[in-house]
């Protein structure tokens, strides 16, 4: 097996203009359409938004690499970075502050040059409290660097990165083609679209760390797509990765054989087109929730408020299996008689639509 960076002609990656411009038009319109809901936005509503963005691409960019983090410790550790909790929440897993942190850092650094200083510090970032791991630095060794899956013996070898040896060559080589390349031949939004996608294959093709190499290049990829549109893009790639993580190693590893990449570009930007779509639908659902607590404020007690907002949480996709009287307890510490008749006082009020019967009788948000 022939790997990308072993042809003579690395890293002159090849890929076709026409194939890619109908995605750059989707995005132009996918972008136009997010951009005027964003300006609609209250400054309140903005900061929510954002901050769910941000909690999600951590949770997920996590997610992909096998780490589970809880939305609340995510949730916090964001909030703590911007300042927003004072006085700061203690974090009951700093695993979870490292991402969250990096996160914040991406987004609120998006027009600073690349450099490899930059690479090194946000890997110290995610990984501060990691131990037997050399943190914030390239990785060393003789042994090569593969992406494997399978059993113990049974291994199937996808990848092999180029020797530990040759990782800061090739690293210096990569941030100065991120600071100088410019694409005349299209406009903005296709230079933004081609450079992030670019750069995330160019990444984690040299695979420079120990361990993180996913979660930054996913950071890198949103730092391009930033940088070249000029704001902080609100979406979060790793959540449509994350849901389909079988075709994103597919496209990666197929990309990884030879330096023609079109497939790759194409994959990636269907990618953020759908990280678009998502969005706007969270945008459109805290709207929602606006005009939900206006119409709704005077039916309900503290109690009642506490489990709404508990529930408008979970965004978009909705509380997780649904409200039950159980889950109401658990969130009001109230005996289950409570959390029935506070259940079925808000169903009638058309807070709630209720689905089942009994024992599987369950809540959702009527919206």
């Amino acid at each position: 097996m022939t790997y990308n960076w072993q042809h003579h002609n690395w890293p002159n990656f090849q890929y076709d203009l026409d194939t890619l411009q109908p995605l750059f038009l989707e995005f132009s319109l996918e972008w136009a359409e997010l951009s005027g809901m964003e300006k609609g936005l209250s400054t309140d509503l903005e900061e929510e938004t954002v901050i769910n963005i941000m909690v999600s691409e951590a949770i997920k960019s996590s997610a992909i690499e096998g780490e589970f983090y809880s939305r609340e410790d995510v949730m916090s550790s964001i909030k703590n970075q911007l300042g927003l909790n004072q006085p700061p929440v203690t974090i009951k897993d700093r695993y979870s502050a490292g991402i969250a942190e990096l996160i914040v850092e991406v987004r609120s650094s998006f027009l600073e040059p690349l450099s490899t200083e930059m690479l090194k510090n946000w890997h110290k970032i995610l990984f501060s409290h990691a131990k037997n791991l050399l943190v914030g630095d390239w990785r060393a060794g003789q042994e090569p660097m593969q992406v494997v899956s399978g059993s113990i013996g049974r291994e199937i070898v996808h990848f092999e990165a180029p020797p530990s040896d040759q990782v800061a060559k090739e690293m210096e080589l990569m941030v100065n083609w991120y600071n100088q390349a410019n694409f005349p031949q299209i406009n903005v939004i296709g230079s933004a679209l081609l450079k992030s996608a670019i750069v995330h294959l160019y990444f984690e093709s040299i695979h420079p760390f120990e361990d993180g190499n996913g979660r930054i290049g996913r950071a890198l990829a949103e730092k391009a797509l930033s940088q070249y549109l000029g704001k902080p893009v609100l979406l979060s790639i790793s959540k449509i990765i994350e849901a389909d993580k079988n075709s994103y190693y597919l496209a990666l590893k197929d990309a990884q054989k030879s330096l023609d990449i079109t497939d790759w570009i194409a994959y990636f930007i269907k990618v953020v087109i759908t990280a678009q779509r998502d969005s706007k639908a969270l945008v459109a659902f805290l709207l929602g929730k606006v005009k939900y607590f206006d119409k709704f404020k005077n039916f309900m007690d503290e109690r009642q408020t506490k489990v709404i907002e508990k529930m408008f949480e979970a965004g978009p996709e909705g509380f997780q299996g649904g409200m039950s009287a159980k889950k109401y307890m658990s969130i009001t510490q109230v005996s289950k008689a409570t959390a029935t008749r506070d259940l079925q006082f808000l169903h009638e009020n058309g807070l709630l639509i209720q689905s089942g019967a009994g024992r599987s009788v369950r809540y959702a948000l009527n919206l």
